[in-house]
C-alpha cells in the first residue's frame, strides 16, 4: 500500500482528495493536515510514502514545509499557479512534482502513484512555465554539467521534458532500471534532489 498524508488547509478540498485516494485499491491515506507545520510533525511521526502539499498553508507554507521534509517522505506540490514563484521555490525545496488542484481523479491517483514509484511529475502546464521562466538563463554548474556521459545527458534531458523513467527508456531503448540508474547517476553528479529540479537545470541551459 501506498502511504499518503493529505496538508490542505480547507477542510472540504481536503475530504475531496481523501475520498477520491481512499477509493485506489492501493492507496490508503494515513493522516489529514490542515496546516503545515501539522503537516511536517504527522509525517515525521507516520512516515508516509507521499505527502499531497497545498502550497498557502497557515502556521507554515507548503514549500518551507517541504523544505522540511527534505530525506522524510517525497512532496507533491497542489497548487493553483496564482503566484509562480511558489512553483520555482517548490523547485528549489526539493518537491517530486507538481499537481493542479483542478485534477481529475484517475490523474491525482496515477501522479500519487508515481512519486511513490520514485518518479516525478511536472504537468505540461508547469512545463511551459519553467521554460518561459529559465529559457536562456544559465542554471547548475557547467563543470558539473561536464561530468555527465552522453548518455547521461541523453537522461537529464528526457528529465526536462518530463518524462518517467518508462518513457525515457522506450525514447533510449534502454531497461527501465537501466533508466533508473542513469537518472539516479545524473541526479547524483549534478547535486540535486530531485527530477523536478533536474529539468529546472536542463531548461535553464
Amino acid at each position: 500500500m501506498i502511504r499518503v498524508l493529505v496538508a490542505d488547509d480547507h477542510a472540504a478540498v481536503r475530504a475531496g482528495l481523501v475520498l477520491i485516494l481512499e477509493g485506489a485499491f492501493d492507496i490508503e491515506v494515513v493522516g489529514e493536515a490542515g496546516d503545515g507545520r501539522s503537516a511536517v510533525d504527522m509525517a515525521v511521526r507516520l512516515r508516509p510514502d507521499v505527502v499531497l502539499m497545498d502550497v498557502r498553508m497557515p502556521l507554515l507554507d507548503g514549500i518551507s514545509a517541504t523544505r522540511e521534509l527534505a530525506g522524510v517522505a517525497d512532496v507533491l506540490i497542489l497548487t493553483t499557479f496564482d503566484l509562480d514563484e511558489y512553483v520555482f521555490g517548490a523547485l528549489r525545496a526539493g518537491a517530486a512534482g507538481f499537481l493542479l488542484k483542478s485534477t481529475d481523479a484517475d490523474s491525482l491517483v496515477a501522479a500519487v502513484r508515481l512519486v511513490a514509484r520514485g518518479e516525478g511529475l511536472i504537468s505540461p502546464s508547469v512545463t511551459r512555465k519553467l521554460i518561459a521562466a529559465f529559457s536562456g538563463t544559465p542554471a547548475g554548474d557547467p563543470a558539473a554539467l561536464e561530468s555527465l556521459t552522453p548518455r547521461e545527458r541523453e537522461v537529464l534531458a528526457g528529465l526536462g521534458r518530463g518524462l518517467s523513467n518508462a518513457e525515457i527508456a522506450r525514447s533510449l531503448g534502454m531497461a527501465e532500471a537501466t533508466a533508473k540508474t542513469h537518472v539516479s547517476r545524473v541526479l547524483a553528479k549534478l547535486g540535486l534532489q530531485s527530477r523536478a529540479q533536474a529539468a529546472v537545470y536542463w531548461l535553464g541551459l
